[in-house]
């Protein structure tokens, strides 16, 4: 898929939903998978220029659970 076509994807199913899942799974992709060449079409300048509210969206999208927890510092736990 281009970054084109996967910006049009992700602008007709923008929340996170079983049936989405059901959809990226059709085209023949992980979720994982869908979800880094999405990342990829958000910055490129082919998926900026196709539709850059759409990326904008997905560039401004707060971080995957497992990205915030491994750039949190960890707080210091309260000596015994």
């Amino acid at each position: 898929m281009t970054p084109a076509e996967l910006l049009a994807f992700e602008a007709r199913w923008p929340r996170h939903t079983p049936a989405k899942c059901a959809a990226i799974r059709a085209l023949g992709m992980h979720e994982a998978r869908y979800y880094q060449r999405l990342i990829h079409a958000a910055t490129s300048p082919e998926g900026i220029t196709a539709d850059p509210i759409t990326a904008r969206r997905v560039r401004d999208r707060k971080p995957f659970r497992g990205e915030h927890i491994l750039s949190t510092p960890r707080a210091l736990s309260p000596a015994a």
